[in-house]
């Protein structure tokens, strides 16, 4: 039976995906930041972040890329491509991707005037009046709208502050501007409507143990796959990571049961000759 959008809108949260939107990206002029917030936001909540992507201004780029992600991911977040300009083509794209109209968002539309600054480089500015300048102001406000379902889950306003809303699309995609610090004020405003659906909806979140080892990743090795092998069933991931110039390496401890990774921590030491860490760095004078 395939998965209706109120069932995406509604069951619990395990795994994430991030499709970053944006020519500049991927020429080089922006440099991409909301994907790491995102993935430190997912894991403080025990959230799996699974796939980030990078994608250009493209409306068939976006159109197989949300479709995709929204199959087969419980929550999808996009960041970029909802401006005012003719190359700011999100909106338009997922709602084509998905059959759905493209309407003026009265709330949105209403908010944006309250809270937007004044523009000194057009100061005959006239929101009542027709303008190529409204026009672009527009399109941030006409937004993929589904008549069928309920309203109010599909625009999320979650900052007072803010006109923006978060435009939730097939149940599970929530398109985001590309700007960081919108991005991140929209995402921390999100966490609420996002905690009741977690698998721990305490937020609790998912746990890393830093080991700092002076040996090299060759001779822990063969300790290291067998214990993974040994703790996958606990939902433990054990990672090794080399730094580069540095006199010692780091092996991390991964999971949502906390108290069984503590457990792990003299074991690992000992094999590993090292010592638990806060972070990266702390040991590289021993």
């Amino acid at each position: 039976m395939a998965t209706t959008s109120q069932d995406k809108s509604t069951r619990t949260i395990h795994s994430a995906a991030c499709l970053i939107i944006g020519d500049e990206v991927l020429g080089g002029k922006t440099v991409d930041t909301n994907s790491a917030y995102l993935a430190k936001w997912c894991f403080s909540l025990g959230i799996s972040l699974k796939r980030v992507e990078v994608i250009e201004d493209d409306e068939g780029e976006i159109m197989e890329a949300v479709r995709r992600m929204s199959d087969r991911y419980d929550f999808v977040v996009t960041s970029g491509g909802i401006g005012p300009t003719h190359d700011d083509i999100t909106y338009q794209s997922i709602a084509k991707a998905f059959d759905l109209p493209l309407k003026l968002h009265d709330e949105a539309f209403q908010k944006m005037k309250v809270l937007s600054r004044p523009d000194t480089l057009t100061p005959n500015f006239d929101w009542a009046t027709d303008s190529p300048a409204l026009q672009a102001k527009l399109r941030m406000v006409r937004l993929p709208t589904d008549e069928s379902r309920d309203l109010k889950s599909q625009f999320l306003f979650v900052s007072d502050n803010l006109w923006v809303p978060i435009s939730v699309v097939n149940g599970n995609i929530h398109i985001l501007p590309g700007v960081p610090s919108l991005f991140q004020a929209l995402l921390d405003g999100m966490k609420p409507f996002i905690l009741p659906r977690l698998v721990d909806p305490e937020g609790k979140g998912t746990c890393r143990i830093l080991i700092s080892t002076p040996m090299p990743e060759s001779a822990v090795a063969a300790y290291l796959t067998e214990l993974a092998a040994r703790v996958e069933a606990k939902g433990v991931k054990v990672g090794s990571y080399p730094r580069w110039g540095k006199k010692r390496n780091t092996v991390t401890l991964v999971g949502r049961d906390q108290a069984f990774l503590e457990s792990l921590v003299a074991e690992v030491e000992e094999n590993v000759q090292g010592r638990r860490v806060s972070q990266e760095d702390e040991a590289d004078d021993l």
